[in-house]
């Protein structure tokens, strides 16, 4: 487990406050198209897989996977594109559509608050928001590198009418603003037929085994951190994880390399102090949970993100009258049991 010394000062540049978030409106080639130019796209933990060098990283440091966010108001839509890697949603606010295909014509699954949805990798997805005012989709990335995006050949077209071009490695052009492509670079092309071919949209009965209601999520008693007052329930599982919680109830075709769990905390529950042998993201979706080391304290709210050092001994406490609801990512597909401080003592 980590020697190091973590200062108060040391773990407050690891948390990323959603007061803090820095997004950008042009970070994809289709910025600018209607319906598509009033979303913001944020990069927390890099280096995600914005196409605008101009994109803010809050936390570079690698973590085998990335995570980011898409706020939009009502109507945005995000256009149709494919990954390379796992890209799985926690719906934070609002009520939205992840609309498959590249014609948006190959069916649809509505989620809202609570709900998680993950998408099979090499197919066409793009998401568009339901309901009225504005609404925040936290985002987690498969592998360090991600890859570049696929963008369905419809984008390209949009985006040539408004100004933007995307270089062949992932780099946006705004000749709007007065940027020329560099002499000798290329462009871009659109998805051939056979690569469309490859990316087909799987039946709409497969993809809604990879989306979960908030109130279908349940706890798993075998949790370590089970106790009075305090859930842990799996949501993202490729295989059996060493802390005693089983794969699944999201089981992908293609590999997450990560997991995701669920926490809840009623008033007043602790879960004790311990270390985890792998990369840990802390995400909150209601409530205030607050996070103890031995440097320090820090009182997380909604939309709020912390990693964890890696061994160092923390702990969780909910001192608020409503009950806490955090989602945390683990950097494994199998996670660790972990090591509680008092078990280490007594050894």
């Amino acid at each position: 487990m980590t020697q190091k010394t973590w200062t108060q000062a040391d773990m407050e540049k690891r948390l990323v406050r959603y007061a803090d978030l820095k997004g950008l409106r042009n970070a994809f080639i289709d910025a600018r198209t209607p319906g598509s130019d009033r979303k913001e796209n944020f990069t927390i933990i890099g280096p995600g897989v914005s196409e605008n060098p101009a994109q803010v990283v809050h936390i570079p440091e690698a973590h085998g996977f990335n995570v980011g966010a898409a706020r939009q108001p009502f109507g945005c839509t995000n256009s149709q594109h494919s990954h390379l890697t796992a890209e799985t949603f926690v719906v934070h606010t609002g009520k939205w559509r992840f609309v498959f295909g590249p014609d948006k014509d190959e069916g649809y699954i509505d989620v809202e608050p609570g709900d998680v949805a993950t998408v099979p990798t090499h197919m066409f997805r793009g998401f568009e928001k339901l309901d009225e005012g504005t609404g925040f989709l936290f985002v987690v990335l498969g592998h360090d590198d991600p890859g570049k995006v696929v963008w369905a050949p419809s984008v390209f077209k949009m985006a040539a009418d408004y100004g933007l071009k995307l270089l062949k490695g992932g780099k946006l052009v705004d000749t709007t603003l007065g940027e020329t492509v560099p002499e000798g670079a290329e462009l871009e092309q659109p998805p051939s037929a056979e690569l469309l071919k490859a990316l087909a949209t799987p039946p709409l009965e497969e993809l809604a085994k990879y989306a979960i209601k908030a109130n279908d999520i349940k706890g798993d008693p075998n949790s370590p951190l089970a106790g009075e007052g305090v859930e842990e329930a799996g949501v993202i599982g490729d295989v059996d994880g060493q802390d005693g919680i089983k794969a699944g109830p999201i089981i992908g075709h293609w590999k997450h390399d990560f997991t995701l769990r669920r926490l809840k905390l009623e008033t007043g529950a602790v879960i004790p102090a311990h270390a985890r042998a792998e990369q840990e993201v802390i995400f909150v979706q209601s409530g205030t949970l607050e996070f103890t080391w031995d440097g320090g304290a820090l009182v997380m709210g909604a939309g709020d993100t912390l990693t964890v050092p890696v061994g160092l001994m923390h702990g969780f406490r909910n001192p608020a009258s409503a009950e806490a609801v955090a989602f945390v990512i683990r950097g494994a597909a199998a996670p660790a049991a972990p090591v509680f401080a008092a078990a280490q003592a007594a050894e």
